[in-house]
């Protein structure tokens, strides 16, 4: 794309964002949207950009605020020693306090760099109103692993292997988006691990390691990486790249506990929580140890990673929509040890068969994701 096509792109998206189109236009902008993924990206990244530069001006302006009503009472003499009376400062805060809110945002975010801020594209997943769903697990839960590591002496032999205690302190699920071991979760469940460790179905467990987080979309990519694990052929399901439609039935496996919990609701709406556009929003059963699951069409297919839920309120569920899969399977082939990774196929071959059956299918390929 050439620097005269990015510049009207850029300006098209402006207008878009300020409502500065007329009807037709907005029509034709908004299928562009759906059908590109680059474009749709790059309206949320600009209008994050554009929203903390309108509110570093206003922390412009306090700052100047500041200054002058500090001007001011030095010239009356009501400022000693760079203190002023208590009167005034109960004074400046009721009349100043919310913009003080506002401006202590946005002195940590005018610190950070531009990639900081396409970090925070996505909407924020620690508020009040927004629960992710990894589980915590209690002290009567947290189970200890022991891996055994061979010690150098100093005569440059093995000494007796020293055991190595592990507490894993977080449970969430993952799923397989290749035969190979390859698996995809929410970022925010392995962000903090040095040590992940996946269970199946039938309570088999494997060593894994990340290897991408993809913060802004709250995804990540794990490897098996165990002798005891076996490759698969192939997997049942494929993995959609369009957006589903309202009203879908759906359906997701988990491990809210320590066993696989099926759920089953519809598609609710196509964005997820405060409209953001790399989610959606599901009606289902969900727990804490449901992120990272997956969300199935009627037919089998993952159409999306859920990834938290609405406080206080019932089944007001939100998932990465599966588009984003692809994008991160493409980042991972940027390196070379991945550059051969294949997705799961685009078909799959559970379209017809019963709930019962396609679960009987699936179930093998959604794990259970422990990170210490």
């Amino acid at each position: 794309m050439n620097e005269y096509n990015d510049i009207t792109i850029l300006d098209a998206v402006e207008r878009y964002i300020r409502g500065e189109m007329n009807p037709d236009e907005r029509l034709h902008f908004e299928n562009l949207r759906k059908t590109n993924g680059e474009i749709d990206q790059l309206v949320v990244e600009h209008t994050l950009f554009l929203q903390q530069m309108n509110r570093f001006s206003e922390w412009q302006k306090f700052r100047n605020t500041i200054q002058h009503v500090h001007n001011d009472l030095a010239d009356k003499g009501e400022i000693k020693d760079g203190l002023k009376s208590k009167a005034k400062i109960v004074y400046l805060w009721n009349k100043y306090k919310r913009v003080t809110a506002i401006a202590a945002s946005i002195a940590g975010i005018t610190a950070l760099t531009m990639s900081i801020l396409v970090w925070s594209v996505s909407p924020s997943t620690t508020t009040d109103q927004y629960k992710e769903l990894e589980r915590r697990l209690g002290l009567a839960e947290i189970k200890t692993d022991l891996a055994n590591e061979k010690v150098q002496g100093l005569a440059g032999k093995a000494s007796p292997q020293k055991e190595i205690q592990i507490n894993y302190r977080t449970a969430a699920t993952g799923f397989l988006i290749d035969a190979k071991g390859l698996m995809i979760t929410n970022a925010h469940v392995v962000k903090k691990s040095e040590n992940i460790k996946v269970f199946n179905s039938k309570g088999e467990q494997f060593n894994a390691f990340v290897v991408q987080l993809d913060i802004p979309r709250d995804v990540a990519i794990i490897k098996i990486d165990d002798p005891k694990f076996k490759s698969f052929g192939s997997l049942p399901y494929g993995i959609r790249k369009t957006t589903s439609e309202i009203a879908e039935p759906i359906f997701t496996l988990g491990f809210p506990r320590d066993e696989i919990v099926y759920g089953e609701g519809y598609l609710s709406a196509r964005t997820g929580y405060l409209g953001d556009t790399l989610s959606c929003q599901i009606a289902v059963p969900a727990n804490p140890g449901n992120s990272g699951g997956p969300v199935f069409n009627h037919e089998g297919d993952v159409i999306g990673i859920l990834t938290g839920k609405q406080a206080e309120a019932d089944d007001v569920v939100f998932a990465i929509q599966s588009k984003y899969i692809y994008q991160a399977v493409d980042n991972v082939k940027k390196n070379p040890i991945y550059q051969n990774v294949k997705i799961t196929s685009k078909t799959n071959n559970l379209s017809g068969l019963t709930k019962q059956q396609q679960v009987k299918k699936i179930e093998d390929c959604v794990f259970m994701v422990k990170g210490d």
